[in-house]
């Protein structure tokens, strides 16, 4: 299996890391954009729209550029090295993801033409409080009145919704099932908070909030939904993976450079050892981004959710390891806001506690162990 870049795939890489280092090669501008509302650059939301990067999931019948989740990947990768906080997993990703799957022609065309020109931020209100990344947002139900949708409870964390220009909300459906509907933000109430990284998530909660049915009114879109879910968990492995890598090159810049007693720091052995093992976890973990990420092509539910959690558990083992060992090497530096190796392990949690995290992967994987044939011993 090849998984290196063709040309095309290369110069997007460069073209939006490019892109990104005008705003964030410099961690101290990246504190300062989520230091305020909304908690990323305006500009630089727009700016990604002009590259076509907003669009790249979407077809170009709906406003997009129709590429394959390769270059999605790359495009979340090159997010996560600078953390950069713009809401591109949640909102074009994860939102994006669920209209085009879901909705209908006309709502496809209106929404994703305009997510694409940079018109519009979505957000996905599909998490109930303590719903443990269920597909199912027991928290929210949908009542019908007529014709009149209507839905009421409580959706949380729901990222980027304070600054959303409308709610993508899942909800239980009447007569069963899993509904998805469209909600005006003027037709909640919101409470917007500051998550571990400093980026923007809120506390959505619908009394009785007029809604406007993705796809066919009444339909149960559970299948959907956890598709979704499990395409927003691998891109959200991608940009994992680019917080790791990052780290990883800081953590050796910083042992090659600082000195103690006269000698840098790679100069003992056991740190050497330390950071050679960083570099075996990012290894394992850039193998099963890659080999998850090209899984989505064929196509097929069950092999994306197993991909899905396969690397979800291998990126939750591997962050935690290097994020862990890259505080720990640079001692008391890595512990403040200033420096990028503390908030991008903070980044590497909210992302799990977010998607899953490793022990909701490893029961997942585990209670499809019976779907395996079995093997007798010899």
């Amino acid at each position: 299996m090849d998984f290196t870049y063709d040309d095309e795939q290369q110069a997007l890489r460069e073209s939006v890391r490019g892109l990104l280092a005008t705003a964030y090669a410099d961690h101290d501008a990246r504190r300062r954009t989520v230091a305020d509302d909304p908690g990323f650059d305006e500009k630089m939301w727009s700016r990604l729209a002009e590259m076509g990067i907003l669009g790249l999931p979407f077809s170009e019948a709906d406003g997009g550029v129709g590429a394959g989740p390769v270059e999605i990947g790359i495009v979340c990768q090159e997010i996560g090295r600078v953390l950069a906080p713009e809401p591109y997993l949640a909102s074009v990703v994860h939102a994006g993801g669920l209209v085009a799957a879901c909705g209908t022609p006309e709502q496809k065309a209106d929404m994703l033409g305009r997510l694409s020109a940079g018109e519009i931020v979505l957000a996905a209100a599909d998490t109930s409080p303590g719903g443990r990344w269920s597909s199912a947002n027991d928290g929210v139900r949908a009542s019908l009145d007529g014709d009149a949708w209507t839905l009421t409870g409580v959706a949380d964390p729901v990222v980027a919704g304070a600054r959303a220009d409308l709610l993508v909300a899942t909800a239980a459906l009447p007569d069963g099932g899993t509904g998805l509907f469209l909600v005006s933000p003027d037709d909640v109430q919101r409470t917007g908070y500051a998550t571990a990284d400093l980026t923007r998530a809120a506390t959505v909660t619908f009394d009785g909030s007029a809604a406007t049915p993705l796809g066919t009114p009444g339909r149960d879109l559970s299948a959907s939904i956890a598709i979704i879910s499990d395409l927003t968990r691998i891109m959200g492995a991608n940009q994992a993976l680019g917080v790791m890598q990052a780290q990883v090159r800081a953590t050796t810049a910083y042992l090659t450079s600082r000195k103690q007693f006269g000698v840098t720091l790679n100069t003992f052995q056991a740190l050497t050892f330390r950071a050679a093992d960083m570099y075996v976890s990012l290894e394992m973990a850039q193998s099963m981004v890659d080999w998850a990420t090209m899984t989505i092509a064929g196509g097929d539910p069950a092999v994306v959710a197993d991909a899905a959690d396969r690397v979800g558990l291998t990126v939750g083992r591997s962050g935690r390891h290097i994020g862990q060992e890259a505080i720990q090497l640079h001692g008391g530096i890595a512990m403040t806001a200033e420096y990028a190796v503390g908030v991008g392990t903070a980044h590497l949690e909210v992302l799990e506690q977010w998607l899953g995290n490793r022990s909701h992967h490893l029961s997942r994987l585990a209670a499809r162990v019976g779907e395996h044939e079995t093997v007798d011993a010899v």
